[in-house]
């Protein structure tokens, strides 16, 4: 048997597809991730399963789409029957090593009921050595940063833009650096620890790096912060039609404040902008350090999902439309002597990284993994009997109350060809968007002659769902508590 390579895999929290140079963002700049897919494979119609984090990262870390997994938001229980990369490659004979966070809630059947890690969604994968936990809260990063002279008395100036800068004229309230230099981000700090951990790893080595920029809050150091100017940054899309009822809620579900001055909505773009940046150059730091060993380790890049950025008027990640949930993917395997600086226009998913590194490191892929290998575009550029469409969910029952909508109608599904994109819901009418008139998805269409067909397709991909008693659980700071019906809330 081949030496088993050393694997590499980073998440960049909530990154946009759109935001890097090598897939034509001519503004943004990308040197280390755009130097890394002329060194792979670079994978354009690249999209996450689910959103938000912990129903990301759960489709991404077991392979399995979210009505197999039933993760449905933020501190919905794993369910412990499921295997995940990190158990395979620990069966495989690697120690798979975690820095920074994987937002996963443990089962509750498997632990006493006053377990600690029932109080949080951001617990570490099952399998994963926990080498260094990064959580939002933040705390060992705080602790370092006194470790370097900072008054850490006061932890919210370091989660938001300095306050004694004046903003100049057409800029806006996110333009002003942090209080730290750039070489104390959170990522920098992740990334140092990485680079200092694997000069004493025994080959091979399996990290999972989960950086959590450029998730909010918006705000970067100098020289990130001045990078791009406001009035450069793409116009965003307007909302458009919002006279169904999913998209009038969304609207007022609002998970970020919307700014209404254009000149603050373009200065978020150009701090997220920024961001993204500053996390390609802290990307790049590692890679170099890992240049020794670069001809056997495998390296794949990608996010848990996207951001709206003000397109549509929406903020964060939640819904449907592609800014949410088409992020890049770029992997690199010198062991593979396939073409390099391919990029793949096919749809792949989050699901396949599983399968992907496997396979790459030799090892079985496990009959749950719904997701397939990538390694046929790595070996040839393409790939036989491939998916011609591709899907995601958002599961919204923790809004049930809300809306007023029973939980288990608080489910939506995505199936987009190249053309098409039907929406189905459980409780509103399903639409429909022809992309090719209607790139932008201004004009849902709940009447349209392929609907019918559309709906008929969609359903023979998406089974009946798996029945889970964790689904409506969801851990809390007071605890694991239990979701109810509208109708039903004194239960």
């Amino acid at each position: 048997m081949e030496q088993q390579p050393n694997i590499l895999l980073i998440t960049i929290d909530q990154w946009r597809a759109d935001c890097l140079g090598a897939l034509g963002n001519s503004l943004i700049k990308t040197p280390n991730l755009d130097k890394l897919a002329s060194q792979g494979t670079l994978f354009s119609a690249h999209h996450t399963q689910a959103s938000p984090c912990a129903p990301s990262r759960a489709c991404l870390l077991t392979g399995t789409y979210q009505h197999t997994n039933r993760v449905v938001f933020n501190g919905t229980p794993l369910d412990a029957n499921f295997t995940n990369l990190a158990l395979e490659a620990r069966s495989g004979g690697y120690d798979p090593q975690l820095f920074g966070h994987t937002d996963t809630t443990i089962d509750p059947r498997t632990v006493d009921e006053n377990d600690p890690r029932l109080r949080t969604y951001e617990g570490p994968l099952p399998g994963f050595t926990v080498a260094l936990e990064l959580p939002e809260e933040r705390e060992s990063w705080y602790q370092w940063l006194q470790e370097r002279g900072y008054d850490i008395s006061d932890r919210e100036k370091f989660l938001k833009p300095r306050e004694d800068i004046p903003i100049p004229k057409n800029k806006g309230m996110t333009w002003p650096p942090s209080v730290f230099s750039s070489d104390e981000t959170e990522t920098a700090f992740v990334i140092g620890k990485v680079i200092d951990h694997v000069k004493d790893l025994p080959e091979p080595w399996f990290l999972h790096v989960s950086l959590y920029r450029p998730h909010p809050p918006f705000h970067v150091p100098a020289p990130f912060n001045d990078m791009y100017d406001p009035q450069e940054v793409p116009e965003v899309l307007p909302a458009g039609d919002i006279s169904h009822p999913f998209l009038n809620t969304l609207n007022q579900l609002r998970f970020w404040e919307t700014p209404d001055d254009p000149t603050e909505i373009r200065q978020v773009q150009a701090t997220y902008y920024g961001m993204v940046t500053e996390v390609d150059a802290q990307i790049g730091r590692l890679l170099n350090a890992l240049s020794p060993v670069e001809d056997h380790t495998v390296v794949a890049i990608t996010s848990d999902h996207g951001e709206m950025l003000g397109d549509h008027t929406l903020f964060s990640k939640m819904g449907f439309h592609n800014q949410a949930f088409h992020i890049p993917l770029i992997i690199r395997s010198p062991q593979i002597a396939g073409p390099k600086g391919k990029i793949v226009e096919e749809f792949t998913e989050n699901v396949d990284i599983m399968p992907t590194l496997l396979d790459l490191a030799g090892l079985p892929i496990p009959e749950q993994c719904q997701g397939k290998s990538l390694r046929p575009f790595l070996e040839k550029g393409s790939a036989s009997d491939w998916r011609d469409r591709t899907h995601w969910e958002f599961d919204y029952r923790v809004f049930a109350n809300m809306i007023n909508q029973p939980l288990d109608n608080c489910h939506l599904v995505v199936e987009r060809t190249k053309d098409t994109k039907l929406v189905k819901f459980g409780g509103y009418p399903a639409i429909y968007f022809d992309l090719n008139k209607d790139p932008g998805e201004q004009n849902p269409l709940t009447d349209h002659p392929s609907l019918e067909k559309a709906l008929s397709e969609l359903n023979e991909w998406l089974p009946p769902f798996q029945e889970s008693e964790l689904v409506n659980r969801l851990a809390t700071s007071e605890g694991m508590i239990t979701l109810s019906d509208p109708l039903n809330c004194d239960s």
